[in-house]
């Protein structure tokens, strides 16, 4: 086979790849959606959704989740398509994609520590969290989640980057390439995993202790302790994505453009998007309560479709 036939099919079995590609992205992204209405639609039906800090905390985990995958499934299908559009659009991307993407480790551990409080103050709680002062708490988290990535783009060098008019392949790789902007990525990356990691596998400590000492292990102690092992899965599976980094420089060495373009789809799916889709999952529908709120609503809607 010649060369031009040769490149003619490489070229051929790239669209098609491309094709599978994003209809695996866009399938993922629209049952993950689905199901984070279905909890958003049983966290709404509860009369005590408003009054538990629980709950509140898992709607601000549904809604940063589902703009992570938003953002996320929005760059790589403009990065597939060979959208080009002004950096002055790309760069505020940018940020909601890594804030989002930060602030879930931060999220999980609030939660762990909500339990927590719940479990040493059940008559009395502290005031910030209670139900009407943990918007407070929310705050900070968004806060600070933004910080990160608000500096890592303010103190890029102006003379490597195109005119904020220009049309730019919007990724990371075009704004963020001074060392010290690289530097900032790894250190935010980095401190809040570990910190992040230490708080939960801390919180579960002292709950485990806690429960044993006061014997209602099988009670409400032993149902924090499950969930606060939830949250540090949960975070093990965000950290998944810390990984990128390497495996995307190991794939660059060793692959030609063509399976670098695939092997970096497969590393985008099983390393963002499927642990980025199960996460919120495996809490929500793990909850009792909620499980039963889904399966009234689904019964009704039965009922109702039966009627007609």
């Amino acid at each position: 086979m010649s060369s031009p036939e040769l490149r003619a099919n490489v070229t051929w079995s790239y669209k098609q790849a491309k094709g599978v590609m994003i209809a695996t992205v866009l399938l993922l992204f629209c049952v993950f959606m689905l199901c984070v209405g279905i909890l958003l639609h049983a966290l709404a039906k509860l009369s005590n959704s408003l009054d538990t800090p629980r709950y509140l905390l898992f709607k601000c985990m549904l809604v940063n989740d589902s703009i992570q995958m938003m953002s996320s499934v929005l760059l790589f299908m403009l990065a597939t398509f060979d959208v080009n559009f002004a950096l002055f659009y790309c760069v505020p991307m940018i940020i909601i994609s890594t804030a989002s993407f930060l602030n879930s480790p931060l999220i999980l551990a609030t939660m762990s520590v909500e339990r927590f409080v719940a479990i040493f103050y059940p008559l009395r709680r502290p005031a910030a969290w209670r139900s009407d002062r943990i918007w407070v708490i929310i705050l900070a988290m968004w806060l600070l989640s933004y910080m990160s990535p608000v500096l890592e783009n303010a103190i890029g060098d102006p003379r490597t980057l195109p005119v904020w008019s220009e049309p730019v392949r919007c990724n990371r790789h075009l704004v963020n390439i001074t060392p010290a902007q690289a530097m900032i990525r790894i250190m935010a990356n980095g401190l809040v995993f570990s910190l992040m990691a230490v708080l939960i596998i801390w919180t579960y400590i002292c709950i485990m202790v806690q429960t044993r000492k006061l014997r209602r292990t099988g009670d409400s102690g032993g149902r924090a302790q499950r969930t606060v092992l939830i949250h540090a899965a949960q975070l093990l599976l965000c950290g998944l994505a810390f990984t990128i980094p390497i495996s995307e420089t190991l794939i660059t060495q060793n692959y030609d453009i063509q399976s670098q373009r695939l092997l970096s789809f497969f590393n985008y799916l099983c390393l963002v998007i499927f642990p980025r889709a199960f996460s919120p999952l495996i809490y929500g529908f793990r909850d009792q309560t909620l499980r039963r709120q889904i399966a009234k609503a689904f019964r009704a809607c039965a009922r109702s479709k039966v009627g007609v």
